[in-house]
C-alpha cells in the first residue's frame, strides 16, 4: 500500500499526518509501528489520520507511536488544524476526537484550540478507586503526590523542585502503568520559574519521553493553579518551546502555539506478512 503523508511538528512534538477524507485507510499495529519507527519507517510521536465526521468539520483518529489509539493530542490539534484551514482558507475549525468536539482559530501565526473541560474529579482521570486528585497516592516516598487532571486524556503531574533533575526515562514507565490508572497515564512534572511560567518534562503514554506535549502542557497549567503555584494564565516551557495556556473561568482550556509543516511525501507501506518476517 503507498500512502501520500505530511510531516509536521508543534514546537517538537512530531506527527505523521494520513488524510482519509477521500479513501479510508486501515492501518494494523504493526504497519502503524513501522511507520512511527525513526529507523525503518518515517519516524514520529503520534499518527493522525484526518477523517470525515458527522459532528465537527473532520475527524482526527491519533495513533501513539507503540501503536496504542490515544483519545486527545494538543499539539497534533493544532497542526491538523492547520494544514486543514490552510487548504480551506478557512480561520476557524471543528474537531471530533475520541476524547470530544474541539474547536480551532488562527491567530496572527499561531493556533489557538479550546481543549475542552479540564476534569479533576477520580471517576473522570480515571483512577481504579476513589482518591483526593490533589495527592494521588503512588508509593513512592521520593516523589511529591501527583496531581490528577483528564484533558481527554489521563495526566498526573507532579511539582518539584528542579523538572530537570528528574530521572524522567526511569520514573516515567513505571508511574505510567502504576495499578491506580487503570487507563495507564501521561506523567508530567514541572517547576517554577516565575509567577506566570512553568518548566515541564513529560513521559507521554504509549510513546514515551517527547519534546512536547499539548495536553499534557494544559494539564500542567491546570494543575499548577489548582495548587496555588501560578494563576490561571501561564507560559509552559518545554523541551521543544512554549505553550500558552489559559485555564479559563468556565473550567475550559485555551492552548496557543505554532505549527510547522516539516515535509511532504510518499511510502510504500509493507503489508502484515512482510513485517511480521
Amino acid at each position: 500500500m503507498e500512502l501520500n503523508f505530511v510531516k509536521m511538528n508543534g514546537i517538537g512534538n512530531d506527527f505523521i499526518v494520513l488524510d482519509a477524507r477521500a479513501r479510508a485507510i486501515e492501518l494494523s499495529s504493526r504497519q502503524a509501528a513501522y511507520l512511527a519507527d525513526r529507523h525503518f519507517g518515517i519516524g514520529c510521536d503520534q499518527i493522525l489520520i484526518i477523517a470525515p465526521s458527522d459532528v465537527a468539520d473532520i475527524k482526527m483518529i491519533i495513533l501513539n507511536s507503540d501503536a496504542s489509539v490515544a483519545a486527545a493530542c494538543g499539539n497534533g490539534s493544532r497542526c491538523v488544524a492547520d494544514l486543514v484551514m490552510t487548504e480551506t482558507g478557512a480561520d476557524q475549525l471543528t474537531i471530533e476526537t475520541l476524547g470530544g468536539v474541539i474547536s480551532a482559530r488562527r491567530w496572527g501565526d499561531r493556533i489557538a484550540i479550546d481543549m475542552g473541560m479540564a476534569r479533576v474529579d477520580w471517576a473522570e482521570i480515571p483512577l481504579a478507586h476513589a482518591a483526593d486528585t490533589m495527592a494521588i497516592p503512588l508509593g513512592d516516598d521520593d516523589l511529591p503526590p501527583a496531581i490528577g487532571v483528564n484533558m481527554g486524556n489521563p495526566h498526573a503531574v507532579h511539582i518539584v523542585d528542579d523538572a530537570e533533575a528528574v530521572d524522567l526515562a526511569r520514573i516515567g514507565p513505571r508511574l505510567e502503568t502504576h495499578p491506580i490508572f487503570p487507563d495507564r497515564a501521561n506523567i508530567e512534572f514541572i517547576s517554577l520559574m516565575a509567577k506566570d511560567t512553568i518548566r515541564m518534562r513529560v513521559w507521554e503514554r504509549g510513546s514515551g519521553i517527547t519534546i512536547a506535549c499539548g495536553t499534557g502542557a494544559c494539564a500542567s497549567a491546570v494543575a499548577a493553579a489548582r495548587a496555588g503555584l501560578t494563576g490561571r494564565k501561564v507560559a509552559v516551557h518545554l523541551d521543544g518551546g512554549v505553550l500558552e495556556i489559559n485555564w479559563r473561568d468556565d473550567g475550559g482550556v485555551t492552548m496557543t502555539g505554532p505549527s510547522s509543516l516539516v515535509f511532504t511525501g510518499a511510502i510504500t507501506l509493507p503489508d502484515d506478512a512482510e513485517l511480521a518476517s
